[in-house]
């Protein structure tokens, strides 16, 4: 008989398009993790796998039930104890095995989840194997393994770090740079990454502290109001760039020296270029939320720019067949093909910081080429009938002159002077609203318009 975290209601409700989440105990637990365990070993046909978790007070528990589970089904384990996600990502990468990483990300306390992925960090999605770990569990199998695994510790930190200084080593004239770790998974890499930048960075941590309560603010910096410490620490400290990390540190936002927050849009127009210049035609992966600006400053560099459904499944199997060598979203994920497709934080900011150290200009200067158009933001309606506000639009804007429709991922409606998209979320009864326009006036025109469809005013 399935408990009440691995019945089949419950399995529906946890497992998402790309990972595992819910709330502790009541959604997962160690019996779960257990579960999940045993049944991710039997799809994979995995012999070993790497696991890892963050700074949240069950993490530990569940990342050890995941293990058991994964040795009864045969599976030598390796624990690399507290990581950030692309720390996993590394460690499945640099040892060459499948991996997991017990994180909720920037969800409250409360929650708790799994990252799943394949040997070099190969994403294990709804359509890729995460739909069959969820239905394993749900027939309470046991295992059915001929021998127990072993479980060994192995530190990859220093490696980590390592690895990604050669990816995007920092020179140039010294910074001064704020880091809030919003007590996520940044406190345990960032010393271990700018410790060995001690000669080139004057680091000022902000809340390196691992603390999984998340007694600050929430560990969620697409959210502005998390953002607030950072920017007036910043300019109390002068320094020359704030990085604001969320709880498990796979994102990163910019704040700039007057602590103005910086568009991903306008950090993935930056790295892209970057990239581009050391491998010139490249082809470069951006969701269709970013801004057009994207699309653009690759085309103007010589490179191929690609245009991809929201979610890091989609936009690592496009990269994977475009051979890209980068790929950024609008949420704060940066995807380097030198980093086995993997999205890491931790480099996009390393990017950031070594083409500010490069020149003497300001963040806010540097950024001004690739920060093109306004942007709204996203903006999130609690909607019910989520089919019928998407053909309300289309019906809206279909017959307007200059106007392009398409449905790759919700709606996406374009115009010379002005774009938006309104896509469902994978977990909530929400639209999501993401507009851009030539000027600000533009924008707001655009935004508050499309808001009066979807929140029922027009």
């Amino acid at each position: 008989m399935p408990s009440s975290t691995t019945s089949v209601d419950n399995l529906a409700a946890v497992f998402k398009a790309y990972d595992v989440r819910g709330t502790v105990p009541d959604q997962l637990d160690e019996e779960f993790a257990r579960a999940a365990g045993t049944a991710y070993v039997e799809v994979l046909g995995a012999s070993a796998v790497v696991i890892g978790y963050d700074m949240r007070p069950s993490s530990p528990g569940l990342a050890g039930a995941f293990a058991d589970g994964a040795t009864a089904a045969g599976a030598d384990v390796t624990m690399i104890g507290l990581a950030s996600t692309d720390q996993l990502y590394f460690a499945s990468g640099h040892l060459e095995l499948p991996g997991a990483m017990f994180t909720a990300s920037h969800n409250p306390a409360q929650y708790n989840g799994i990252k799943m992925c394949r040997a070099f960090a190969q994403p294990v999605g709804t359509d890729s194997g995460l739909a069959e770990i969820r239905d394993r569990i749900a027939t309470g199998a046991p295992a059915t393994a001929t021998r127990t695994g072993s479980v060994s510790q192995h530190d990859v930190l220093q490696a980590y770090a390592a690895h990604l200084l050669g990816l995007a080593p920092v020179t140039g004239r010294r910074l001064k740079v704020v880091v809030d770790a919003g007590n996520g998974m940044a406190g345990h890499t960032a010393p271990a990454v700018f410790d060995r930048l001690a000669d080139q960075i004057d680091l000022v941590p902000l809340y390196f502290e691992l603390d999984g309560t998340f007694p600050n603010h929430e560990a969620n910096p697409i959210e502005a109001e998390n953002l607030r410490d950072l920017q007036q620490r910043v300019l109390a400290e002068g320094a020359d760039i704030g990085l604001a990390f969320d709880g498990d540190a796979d994102r990163c936002f910019l704040v700039d020296e007057r602590g103005k927050a910086v568009s991903p849009s306008t950090l993935t127009a930056l790295i892209a270029d970057r990239e581009l210049a050391k491998e010139p035609g490249a082809t470069v992966i951006h969701n269709l939320i970013t801004s057009r600006a994207v699309p653009e400053l690759v085309s103007e560099r010589g490179g191929t720019p690609v245009r991809t459904r929201v979610g890091h499944s989609y936009i690592k199997a496009t990269m994977a067949e475009t051979d890209a060598i980068f790929g950024g979203e609008h949420s704060g994920h940066f995807y380097f093909r030198d980093f086995w497709r993997a999205d890491s934080g931790m480099l996009a900011a390393l990017h950031a910081l070594a083409a500010l150290a490069a020149t003497d200009q300001p963040l806010s200067a540097l950024m001004a080429e690739y920060e093109r158009y306004p942007l709204s933001g996203e903006i999130n309606s609690t909607v019910a009938d989520q089919a019928a506000v998407l053909t309300a639009l289309q019906t809206r804007y279909d017959d307007r002159d200059g106007v392009t429709l398409d449905h790759l991922d919700g709606l996406s409606v374009s115009h010379a002077d002005w774009a938006f998209n309104v896509r469902a979320s994978n977990t909530e009864p929400l639209l999501r609203l993401n507009v851009e326009g030539k000027d600000e006036t533009t924008m707001a025109k655009i935004r508050d318009e499309v808001l009066s469809v979807i929140r029922g005013d027009a």
